[in-house]
């Protein structure tokens, strides 16, 4: 089976009529026709219903369909890859990142890095809570800025900055008038969590246990943060987030405040072990840069 073939059925499938689907291929009809039955052959099933008026998809074709899609998009990914190694200047970057990534370090790493190689497109991809390892294991993305604490078995890693973290509340709660928070005056109150990260990773946004030993007092759960700052806007529950969530995700219904006696959020640029493309090379090292940079314009 060739890569050819598959386009051939694809087009075909998109078209549904042997006269258009050769027309985009810039082929002659009988060799698409020929082509395709030869895959119907090879494949021991039937993709199309045919008749004098009409071409249709069977069960079987819609199912090939898909992987046939998907199989010619690795294909292309295989080639851009090629490229990325053949001159180490060109081609696509995908970045993965949770809410607001790496803070003010994400912008200025995109700008620069842009600035130093136009002709590399790079494709910011979201995840939610703790998801962006896992998609730079199954490689759905090249780089990712990362959480911490992670899952980070096969990966590599720097840690590139910190955040200290805060509550969000509503602007009607009664610690809203507070300039700075304890963790303990949150003993009492509804917590803001989701089944969708690993436990550790769940604990430790919540500070799990408490200095005093207890639990927090598990509110409601939440996909993304969306969903999360609406039901802490409607004052169901209190969020721990980062910093910098407190500027991109700022509302007028929203107060936060400085938690001053727990741990900061630590952020980390991350890349598969084994990757060798030049492209990420150049993206972390870029991402150093700036970062140092931040940090001395801080100090």
């Amino acid at each position: 089976m060739e890569l050819r073939t598959l386009q051939y059925f694809v087009v075909l499938a998109e078209e549904l009529h042997f006269g258009r689907a050769a027309e985009r291929l810039l082929i002659a009809q009988p060799s698409l026709s020929y082509t395709i039955k030869e895959l119907e052959r090879e494949l021991g099933v039937a993709l199309l219903q045919r008749d004098r008026r009409s071409v249709s998809l069977t069960d079987a074709g819609r199912t090939v369909l898909v992987e046939a899609r998907r199989t010619l998009e690795q294909s292309e990914r295989v080639r851009t890859v090629a490229e990325q190694f053949r001159s180490g200047q060109a081609g696509r970057l995908q970045v993965g990142f949770e809410a607001t990534g790496a803070g003010a370090i994400g912008p200025k790493v995109q700008a620069r890095f842009a600035r130093q190689y136009p002709d590399v497109h790079i494709i910011p991809r979201r995840f939610d809570w703790g998801a962006e390892t896992e998609a730079l294991r199954q490689g759905a993305v090249d780089v990712a800025y990362v959480w911490l604490p992670a899952q980070i078995e096969g990966l590599r890693m720097e840690i590139i900055t910190q955040e200290p973290r805060m509550v969000a509340m509503a602007q009607h709660h009664l610690l809203a008038n507070r300039k700075e928070i304890h963790i303990m005056d949150l003993a009492d109150e509804p917590l803001m969590w989701t089944k969708r990260a690993p436990r550790v990773w769940v604990d430790w946004w919540a500070v799990n246990p408490r200095p005093d030993g207890r639990e927090p007092i598990w509110g409601p759960t939440n996909d993304n943060v969306e969903e999360m700052l609406e039901q802490v806007a409607a004052g169901v529950a209190v969020c721990i987030a980062p910093t910098s969530m407190s500027t991109s995700y700022a509302r007028p219904n929203l107060v936060w405040r400085p938690i001053i006696d727990i741990d900061p959020l630590r952020i980390a640029i991350a890349w598969r072990e084994n990757d060798i493309n030049p492209l990420i090379e150049r993206f972390v090292a870029t991402v150093r840069t700036v970062a140092v940079e931040l940090q001395s314009s801080h100090e």
